[in-house]
């Protein structure tokens, strides 16, 4: 596989601080469950996708916002430690987002967030970024930040020639519009029902879904199924593909969508067919699942490429 090219990744997304409870089990409502370990992780969508991206091989440039609290700055240095630049980044006058995440002996997860300065964002801090969209490869957009600028957001980018790739999570619905001018839209089975009506469950399912959103005008679908791996659709008519996922001994699957996604972002820019770069993301994913915590658990390129080997 080729790694040398640089991939220009614009990210704009949520920037969190991660509280992580591992348990033996999730607690059910009502429930009250023993942890057994507490660990703090940098976090957020959009930071996560971001130090991926750049763990992998891209250079990567963050916009979106945190807090003027004891997090802020922290966060803003733990961008700057893996050479994303944060120009683009601001600092107000509120607090910084926040996510607790419960994870379970078997790696599943619930997570709860309060968005904060994440909250913020909003069309002129798109407007400041214009010049790093307009030269970058890939735009990289997921739903943590208010759902009205991430859709300007994709207008920019549509109208300035930057491909987008829209991660909808956490799930919501965005316009037929916005669905339009993506280039990918890669979303979970659970968002995948809120964008189409279509409940996934198995590859079936999810043909339907990844037609159904290339009806509503996507130029390609991504349908993320976790453990198995991914459903591909690239043009209306064709069967599509599942690429499965190599099996891992997982114990902490909390970034794994965000690997994913940063992956994808990295091969896609480079110019790497879809199905090679969907298999090079699943690779990247799984191999987070074997670490505890968000950023902590990213692999390196050396790592994914020993582990395709």
């Amino acid at each position: 596989m080729k790694v040398s090219e640089k991939t220009k990744v614009a990210v704009l997304g949520a920037i969190n601080i991660d509280f992580v409870v591992n348990s033996d089990t999730l607690p059910r409502p009502g429930e009250t469950v023993r942890g057994t370990e507490f660990n703090q992780f940098p976090g957020g969508k959009g930071a996560n996708q971001a130090v991926a991206a750049a763990k992998l091989g891209g250079t990567v440039t963050m916009v979106g916002a945190v807090g003027n609290d004891m997090f802020g700055r922290t966060l803003l240095d733990n961008l700057r430690k893996y050479a994303i630049d944060t120009g683009y980044v601001r600092e107000l006058p509120t607090s910084s987002g926040i996510a607790l995440i419960l994870v379970d002996r078997k790696g599943q997860n619930l997570i709860s967030f309060v968005s904060g300065a994440n909250g913020i964002v909003d069309r002129s801090m798109v407007d400041d970024a214009r010049e790093v969209i307009a030269g970058a490869d890939v735009l990289l957009l997921q739903l943590e930040c208010p759902v009205e600028t991430v859709e300007y957001a994709v207008r920019a980018a549509h109208s300035l020639g930057t491909d987008v790739i829209l991660n909808p999570a956490p799930a919501s619905s965005v316009s037929d519009e916005t669905l339009k001018q993506c280039a990918v839209v890669m979303p979970n089975e659970t968002e995948a029902e809120i964008l189409t009506g279509i409940e996934v469950t198995d590859e079936k399912t999810a043909f339907d879904a990844a037609s159904r959103l290339l009806k509503k005008g996507s130029k390609r679908a991504i349908i993320t199924l976790g453990e198995k791996g991914a459903f591909l659709l690239e043009n209306a008519g064709e069967k599509g593909r599942l690429i499965p996922a190599p099996k891992v001994d997982s114990i902490d699957a909390v970034a794994a969508g965000d690997v994913f996604a940063g992956a994808l972002a990295v091969q896609l820019g480079r110019g790497v067919k879809l199905d090679e770069a969907v298999f090079f993301a699943n690779h990247a994913a799984a191999l987070s699942t074997t670490k505890n915590g968000a950023q902590p658990s990213i692999p390196a390129l050396k790592d994914v490429l020993a582990f395709i080997g």
